[in-house]
């Protein structure tokens, strides 16, 4: 396994002043960091620029959180009563996630504006200030969208925090806002390189691949489509062959993956085995397992390869390197009807153990989180060129790269706009199940209020959990109670 990148957190301190008339008096400490003796080196300011990555790694912006939400989709279930969102019985003060999430990202924005803002003091390297800079503009972008994607406009921040000039601002319009990101992004991409020698750093690639999913999540199509083959045509990535493997330790920073956050035990671990295999807090529901094919690329209820006595044989591949399965092998062992207690199936994906091998358990892991990823844009470049011109080759060619990887058919040659759409979307769910897109995906495609009014079930066909979902409210989060309470001039989304 190639080592991976060491992302630091900076340490400022602010420098206490002392008031004094004798000005020779007043001296700067040399054995500790602080305001005066900060911005002087190289890398100082390369710690600085890590400080932001380093924010990647709060549980709310990757790992943790980021698969919780996948129990409020169709996708997956916690008996553990996970959060309010997933039964629609939450409130701007019953869910910390509101807070957490809101205060990360704003985390991320004002150590990128903080570093904006000084690193042109540093006496280094005029192109190193540059791709510094740019690489702090990919990150301020990625903490907006986010922002964008939950809550819709937020207050737009672009220099270092003050918070006397910023403490009491209103929510910019989400327009504005996703027009900043878009600028930040087109500039990153104008600077950064195509690759490092070491991963984990900001790319070319991944400026324009945010960028297509920043569009993508705008419905404008046409844009969309222009920048995921943007990223295409830099012919720096291409598909792991293997589907399973892609998510494990050994294959990390491999061809596919455009831009993850980094993980390296012992300094820096997470506990998605624990959350996973252990608690079971994130457990696939039947919904998910039935929308995975048959091998003919049928559904089941249409393949006459479907048998009800054995229905998780002749399935598209990815649903038993996804999935854990009762009466098959796992962790070196056949598993039984009881193991996975909450809805009877597991997830594989973003566990470190493997099919064949007894394991022990893991509590810390250090798998990578991926947060973008080449068949992702393949499949971004299929949905808005299909809903842009319709399904011509091209949509087909993308699409049917992912499907080939999987060992899947090709899709037929006919298909209608719509079929495409259709068609997409489900392959879009099984391809990047439990990556956290889902939730996005149902709440941009305006069908959160069909599939999440609707029962969790479990192996059985019993119902684990009864969902509810207002439309009039729910396709955007609230604003915390507290954040409002700290900033009066933020006005909450509608219906809370």
């Amino acid at each position: 396994m190639r080592r991976k990148i060491q992302i630091g957190i900076v340490l400022l301190l602010a420098l206490t002043a002392y008031s004094c008339d004798d000005s020779y008096l007043n001296t700067v400490p040399t054995d500790q960091y602080n305001e005066a003796n900060w911005w002087q080196t190289e890398s100082q300011a390369i710690s600085s620029i890590n400080g932001v990555y380093a924010v990647l790694r709060n549980s709310q912006i990757s790992a943790i959180q980021q698969l919780r939400e996948e129990n409020m989709t169709p996708n997956s279930y916690s008996m553990g009563g996970d959060s309010p969102l997933d039964i629609g019985a939450h409130n701007p003060g019953n869910v910390t996630r509101f807070r957490d999430k809101w205060n990360a990202c704003y985390s991320g924005i004002g150590r990128a504006n903080y570093f904006l803002d000084n690193v042109d003091k540093v006496p280094m390297d005029a192109a190193l200030i540059q791709r510094l800079k740019a690489e702090a503009h990919f990150l301020r972008a990625f903490f907006y969208a986010n922002l964008v994607h939950y809550f819709g406009g937020v207050p737009l921040i672009l220099e270092a925090p003050d918070f006397a000039t910023q403490g009491d601002l209103p929510r910019t319009s989400r327009e504005k806002v996703i027009d900043q990101v878009l600028l930040d992004l087109d500039h990153a991409a104008s600077v950064l390189p195509t690759s490092y020698t070491a991963p984990g750093r900001a790319t070319q690639g991944a400026a324009l691949a945010l960028k297509t999913r920043v569009l993508l999540y705008e419905s404008r199509w046409a844009e969309a489509a222009a920048a995921a083959q943007d990223v295409i045509d830099l012919n720096q990535y291409d598909l792991f062959p293997d589907y399973r493997g892609l998510f494990l330790l050994e294959n990390e920073n491999n061809e596919e993956v455009i831009f993850d956050v980094q993980y390296q035990a012992p300094e820096y671990t997470h506990g998605l085995d624990v959350i996973i295999e252990l608690q079971i807090n994130v457990a696939p529901t039947k919904d998910l397992v039935d929308s995975y094919l048959m091998k003919d690329g049928l559904s089941i209820q249409e393949s006459p390869q479907y048998d009800p006595a054995s229905p998780y044989e002749n399935r598209d591949p990815r649903l038993h390197q996804t999935i854990v399965i009762p009466g098959h092998m796992y962790r070196g062992g056949i598993v039984s009807d009881t193991k996975y207690f909450s809805t009877g199936f597991g997830f594989k994906k973003y566990t470190t153990y493997l099919d064949d091998v007894a394991q022990p358990s893991i509590l810390q892991s250090e798998i990578n989180i991926i947060l973008l990823r080449y068949a992702d844009i393949l499949l971004m470049y299929a949905e808005a060129q299909n809903e842009a011109a319709g399904p011509d080759e091209s949509v087909y060619q993308a699409l049917n790269q992912v499907r080939s990887r999987a060992g899947m058919p090709v899709y037929p040659a006919g298909l209608t706009q719509d079929q495409m759409r259709e068609m997409i979307r489900q392959e879009r769910r099984v391809e990047l199940a439990l990556e956290g897109l889902y939730l996005h995906d149902i709440r941009r495609w305006r069908i959160a209020e069909d599939v999440m009014n609707a029962n969790a079930l479990n192996r059985q066909g019993e119902v684990v959990q009864v969902r509810s979902f207002n439309p009039a409210r729910d396709y955007l989060w609230p604003i915390h109670e507290i954040t409002i309470q700290e900033n009066p001039a933020l006005e909450q989304n509608p219906g809370y």
